[in-house]
């Protein structure tokens, strides 16, 4: 960054008692929607779950981390010991039993909920199988289900306070996207992997305080939606998509929310096939955006994206669905896809990111992060959504 400080923006910091207050309407919200499902206990482990709902991400470990929440007991986070000094405690929230590796954390979770429950348990989507599998062996009358049937409703509509985070994170990476437009990343003889190394260490010196994915695909590898950024070295003269997102963390906290925003440049002169379907693509990506009312049906976002890019004869070269909701996770819920009716309601945050794709050749894709609310559609991201001309 050639020794420039950081400049992203922290000057609007919520307060403390401001993300406590976040935090104990999730919890109480969880509570209100397993008592409409009749769901007695919530285990909630690995995945977005357990920091949405306690500000603590659980490090991948073979070692459990568990929070147990019932409906009329202080919940109990169950945490190996020796990462306990990486809770972040909101003592009147919940309460931490760490454990020792001479015990078995299923036993202790057991013990809270009882071997003779028979009722209706939700455990973590990701959780791992051993753990559900444990479970099931010692509280042999429960019926276990999948957590996010209550918590992705939940999730999925964000509040204040979430938006002002996703937005501050679609801000820090928007200036990252500027950054690129005006040609102050040098992509030209350049590989793939360094120019996403520079992308991603532009992202933190931006405010954000992981980097979570960098995407840099030139050329003929454009046309892979998810390429691994390699050793190509960037020509001139070539399409290159660069798709980018990290997480800016909840302060006190181990909760962050996502950025993910993805900009097609081009290496000088712009080919005419490229041109043409970039204006196809940049009108699909508009029109979707526009499209995001609420009470529309996610999944007509996604056709009024498709129908513009099928029009024109480019319907078999749109691989994906249009996007995916954003949140503590770059994906969740709603999913702006074909087959899913629900309707958008204020406060659902999703990325509108249709792309074209030539194998072989080269491939774009433009993706914003959009909030619906009942105003209408609001777009997080604001860098350039034409297609630009680099020089570096």
């Amino acid at each position: 960054m050639n020794g420039q400080a950081p400049s992203g923006d922290r000057s609007a910091e919520p307060g403390g008692e401001a993300i406590r207050g976040s935090f104990a309407e999730r919890l109480c919200r969880t509570r209100e929607r397993m008592a409409e499902l009749e769901i007695d206990v919530l285990l909630l482990s690995r995945g977005g779950d357990l920091p949405w709902l306690t500000g603590y991400a659980a490090t991948p470990l073979e070692r459990l981390t568990m929070l147990v929440l019932r409906h009329d007991e202080l919940p109990t986070l169950l945490v190996p010991a020796l990462e306990e000094p990486r809770v972040h405690r909101m003592v009147d929230l919940f309460a931490v039993r760490a454990w020792l590796d001479v015990e078995e954390p299923l036993d202790l979770v057991t013990g809270i909920v009882g071997t003779q429950c028979a009722g209706r348990i939700g455990v973590s989507d990701q959780a791992w199988a051993r753990t559900l599998l444990g479970l099931e062996a010692r509280i042999p009358q429960a019926t276990f289900l999948a957590a996010s049937a209550v918590t992705a409703p939940i999730r999925a509509v964000k509040d204040e306070f979430e938006v002002e985070m996703l937005s501050r994170a679609a801000r820090a990476a928007d200036r990252v996207a500027g950054a690129i437009q005006a040609s102050e990343v040098p992509f030209v003889g350049r590989s793939e992997a360094a120019v996403a190394q520079e992308i991603g260490d532009r992202l933190i010196a931006e405010g954000h305080d992981r980097v979570d994915f960098t995407i840099v695909a030139s050329g003929p590898n454009g046309a892979s939606p998810h390429h691994d950024s390699g050793h190509r070295i960037i020509q001139r003269g070539e399409a290159v998509v660069c798709d980018f997102g990290g997480q800016v963390l909840v302060p006190g906290t181990d909760v962050g929310y996502c950025s993910d925003i993805t900009r097609t440049v081009v290496t000088g002169s712009v080919p005419p096939e490229v041109a043409e379907c970039y204006e196809v693509l940049r009108r699909a990506q508009e029109a979707a955006v526009q499209a995001a009312e609420a009470g529309v049906a996610a999944e007509h976002v996604d056709r009024v994206a498709r129908s513009i890019i099928a029009s024109a004869g480019l319907g078999a070269a749109f691989v994906h669905r249009t996007g995916h909701g954003i949140g503590v996770e770059t994906h969740e819920e709603p999913y702006v896809v074909e087959g899913n009716a629900s309707p958008l309601v204020p406060g659902n945050a999703f990325s509108v990111e249709p792309g074209i794709y030539h194998p072989g050749r080269f491939g774009m894709r433009l993706e914003d992060i959009v909030v619906t609310t009942s105003a209408g559609p609001r777009r997080l991201n604001n860098a350039a959504h034409e297609l630009v001309s680099i020089e570096v």
